[in-house]
């Protein structure tokens, strides 16, 4: 069985992120908008550092309108995740892309994407939900509307809430309110730190926002406490190699620590976070690891267990896609 055809349980995942960058300037086209400048001369897209990937990250956003594009770009989204043996996944989703934050036009934009998951599931068999997030840089308030808009539509689909952006604004305490209007209405919760935050960053997250998974998290590892106190609680770390490679957070996959965190005893999984802008997929994702760290399908066994025993999702949902990964719990 090839890296591709093996079945991969992805947990870190933005779906404006995941959008090819055909179909973004495809959708810049039909609606007469120039963002060409975000685009080399080979179509992919084009940023210089992690402060200039979130200015093109929004600009290609720009292109995202109505519900029915965000129908289009869930289909492109999870054709490509399904085509690299992803059977579940989660997305990170903003409703300051969806409607700006308006609950009501939420409801209408998510009500597109969770009819397009619906869609996938049938014709691809990969499952999707939802984990509704607040974007850091944009304050602590527009976090609060996030967490509104995922309280009020939490459900089969909408299962979590998380934050991500740039995580340098702000300290995590800043954004609790939004976390516990979230958790209060019943959602599970995480949040990106430690990608470029250091220690202190996740472990401030884990102390003031109380969350059961962490984003990245991979600048933890210069904390011997800390990564003991992650193992011991149980945090589950959504690693994505490639993307650290690509932004520098990492010299290198040779330096990259999430050997290191695994040996720990620190549940780790393996996502692709923003695949085209880091020109990666999942299959590549597992190649590399094998070619780094020496890991074999056991080993991705037993990530793809940790990821599926951490997702957020209903029982039934993960009976359903242990048996598709040929898995049985324990």
């Amino acid at each position: 069985m090839s890296y591709q055809t093996l079945p991969k349980v992805e947990l870190h995942l933005h779906l404006e992120g995941a959008a090819p960058p055909t179909f973004i300037a495809g959708l810049a086209q039909e609606k007469n908008i120039d963002i060409s400048g975000i685009f080399d001369e080979k179509g992919g897209y084009a940023y210089l550092d992690f402060d200039h990937f979130l200015k093109v990250y929004e600009a290609a956003c720009t292109t995202l309108q109505t519900p029915d594009d965000f129908r289009r770009l869930t289909l492109a989204v999870l054709e490509e995740s399904a085509s690299n043996g992803v059977v579940y996944s989660e997305a990170f989703l903003s409703p300051d892309f969806c409607g700006g934050g308006d609950l009501d036009a939420w409801r209408d934009y998510l009500a597109a994407i969770a009819d397009a998951a619906v869609e996938a599931e049938r014709t691809m068999g990969i499952t999707l939900r939802g984990i509704v997030t607040g974007i850091r840089h944009f304050g602590p308030e527009k976090c609060n509307v996030a967490a509104r808009c995922a309280a009020e539509t939490m459900g089969d689909f909408i299962t979590g809430y998380g934050m991500a952006g740039n995580e340098m604004v702000g300290r995590p305490g800043d954004y609790a309110y939004s976390f516990d209007m979230a958790r209060e209405a019943g959602l599970r919760l995480t949040c990106h730190a430690g990608e470029w935050g250091g220690a202190a960053m996740v472990s401030e997250t884990i102390r003031d926002l109380r969350v059961e998974r962490i984003g990245h998290g991979i600048g933890g590892v210069s904390d011997p406490a800390l990564v003991e106190e992650i193992a011991e609680k149980g945090i589950v770390l959504e690693v994505c190699p490639g993307s650290n490679v690509v932004l520098n957070a990492v010299e290198g996959w040779g330096s990259h620590p999430i050997a290191r965190l695994r040996d720990a005893g620190v549940p780790v999984t393996v996502s692709t976070d923003d695949p085209p802008f880091f020109h990666t997929t999942m299959t590549q994702e597992y190649e590399m690891l094998d070619q780094t760290f020496g890991w074999g399908e056991n080993d991705f066994a037993a990530l793809n267990a940790a990821a599926l025993k951490a997702a957020f999702c209903d029982e039934d949902t993960r009976a359903n896609v242990a048996k598709r990964l040929e898995l049985t719990n324990d």
